[in-house]
């Protein structure tokens, strides 16, 4: 069984999908008829539902954008201790 390629999909597509569910029709009958996943669509309704967007960034709950920011912050710190070592290896050799 070969792997579905992954597909994208535009703004204005996931907005019309999510416009047919709340005009009525139901989740299977989207998906089936136009060869989504359900988590797919789920999802895009609940991204409508909550901020409107359907970008990933504008939908990160607060915990995940923290983390995100932790996460650089340590990339950034280990990145100077990285320098300090290399600093303190040639003051060392002088």
């Amino acid at each position: 069984m070969p792997k579905k390629q992954r597909r994208t999909f535009t703004t204005e597509f996931k907005k019309q999908m999510v416009q047919l569910y709340e005009n009525g029709k139901t989740r299977a009958a989207i998906v089936e008829e136009y060869d989504l996943t359900a988590s797919a669509l789920d999802r895009w309704i609940s991204q409508a539902q909550t901020t409107g967007s359907f970008k990933e960034k504008d939908n990160r709950s607060f915990e995940e954008e923290e983390l995100i920011a932790l996460r650089k912050e340590n990339q950034r710190l280990k990145m100077e201790v990285d320098i300090l070592k290399q600093a303190a290896l040639i003051m060392g050799r002088k």
